[in-house]
């Protein structure tokens, strides 16, 4: 892999991660459309865009984070009920974080190789489009703020991360789709969807820090800083994108995008993603 591969699945990376476009599955693609072959473990350069996307989500939303987690410690310690909100808000983020933790392992275990095929990529792109439509077009707009979120929240859209195991199952589509089918606000839906991204991102990367070779970083650390420079300045521009989008009605562009591709990764693509 050379400079100019990494910063392509450096900016692939970051601004699908995001979008509700499944960024496991375009890696998956752009890689064996174009050959690029990830010298040393793949796993160190996988890790590092990760860390890319979650410092870009901690920029965006730093301030809410902040005041999260100040609330929760003022509640948890002081028991302050003006902070009891941003305390069951993080209660949410934690039951939603474990539910994805222990039942995404099991998904993937249960998968296989399959995981990657073709068929499952084709297919898992389209059902992420229809439901985009529906979500677009069926459903009333939710009014639920965080005032109103119970545990079932956290449990529902938990589970719904949890299929983003799968590539072609986007994280940000799959919890803004459930996040809004059980009538949570845009804003609530949003908010909750990005930081929620946070303990996960930063669980996957920490669970895979035994696994990681430092002699990796030192051979290939220049390709390394330009795919982790490009994954965060797009990963910010993919928030940016999607939030703008979403206020505009427009996840139809995104359906329309991830059910024809789909259907072309399916139908003309077995030979260069191949069906396990």
């Amino acid at each position: 892999m050379n400079w100019f591969e990494a910063f392509i699945l450096g900016v692939v990376q970051g601004i699908s991660e995001f979008l509700p476009i499944s960024s496991s599955a375009h890696l998956v693609i752009v890689e064996r459309l174009l050959g690029i072959h990830i010298d040393g473990n793949k796993l160190e350069f996988e890790v590092l865009l990760h860390l890319a996307s979650l410092f870009a989500v901690i920029l965006y939303f730093w301030k809410e984070i902040y005041i999260i987690m100040k609330d929760f410690i003022s509640y948890l310690y002081r028991r302050n009920s003006s902070s009891y909100s941003n305390f069951r808000f993080g209660i949410l983020i934690l039951i939603a974080t474990l539910i994805t933790g222990v039942f995404g392992k099991g998904l993937e275990g249960l998968l296989g190789d399959r995981i990657t095929n073709s068929s499952t990529i084709g297919a898992s792109l389209i059902v992420t489009g229809l439901f985009l439509i529906l979500i677009e077009h069926g459903l009333n707009q939710g009014v639920r703020t965080e005032r109103d979120m119970t545990w079932k929240d956290g449990i529902i859209v938990g589970f719904a991360q949890t299929l983003a195991i799968i590539p072609g199952i986007s994280r940000a589509g799959s919890t803004l789709i459930a996040s809004l089918w059980y009538g949570l606000s845009k804003e609530t839906a949003v908010r909750y969807s990005f930081i929620l991204s946070i303990p996960i991102i930063f669980g996957i990367s920490l669970m895979e820090i035994p696994n990681l070779s430092p002699a990796y970083y030192k051979t290939m650390w220049f390709e390394t800083l330009i795919a982790f420079s490009a994954s965060f300045i797009f990963a910010i521009i993919g928030i940016k994108w999607l939030i703008h989008m979403l206020n505009k009605a427009k996840l139809t562009y995104f359906a329309i995008y991830c059910i024809i591709l789909g259907a072309c990764i399916w139908i003309f693509l077995n030979d260069i993603i191949p069906i396990s």
